[in-house]
């Protein structure tokens, strides 16, 4: 029942929640395309993880102090997390592109010469998830919006 009262923990869920929602229209407004399956899907604009653990810190820092231990640890923790989805989770996004651009290659070879395109979905293999990181910019997005949702909630409804 404590977590439920816990305001950084509270905050941290609103913000995936918040940044997870805003992902759709941001990507009608650039994209002009609706997708609904942003709701649920890691990496966009803006990223939810970097929104996340920004909204953490900073209710931690607001409600233990910005020189506690635990705002310490928190920072870190936004800062290794936010490092993470800028760089290894979007190279390994990068990869999983270019090995998909190799196996369309690839079908598209065999079924010039084995009919692949008659074969059914289900015998064909799914596209590796290419947007399992996030660019400079998304982190960036996440990590103001989750400071600024922390600042604004905790000011105005806590």
């Amino acid at each position: 029942m404590a977590l439920i009262e816990n305001f950084s923990f509270i905050i941290s869920l609103l913000g995936v929640v918040v940044a997870q929602v805003l992902k759709v229209p941001i990507h009608l407004i650039v994209a002009r395309r609706l997708k609904w399956g942003l709701l649920i899907s890691n990496g966009g604009m803006p990223s939810s993880h970097s929104c996340a653990v920004t909204a953490l810190a900073t209710g931690v820092g607001l409600e233990a102090g910005f020189r506690s231990p635990v705002f310490a640890v928190a920072a870190m923790f936004a800062i290794i997390t936010m490092f993470d989805a800028a760089g290894v989770r979007r190279q390994a996004g990068e990869h999983a592109s270019l090995l998909n651009q190799l196996r369309k290659d690839f079908a598209t070879f065999v079924s010039e010469f084995k009919n692949w395109q008659q074969k059914s979905e289900y015998e064909k293999q799914k596209d590796l998830k290419e947007l399992l990181g996030h660019k400079p910019a998304e982190v960036y997005s996440g990590a103001v919006l989750g400071i600024v949702l922390a600042v604004v909630v905790h000011v105005y409804m806590w």
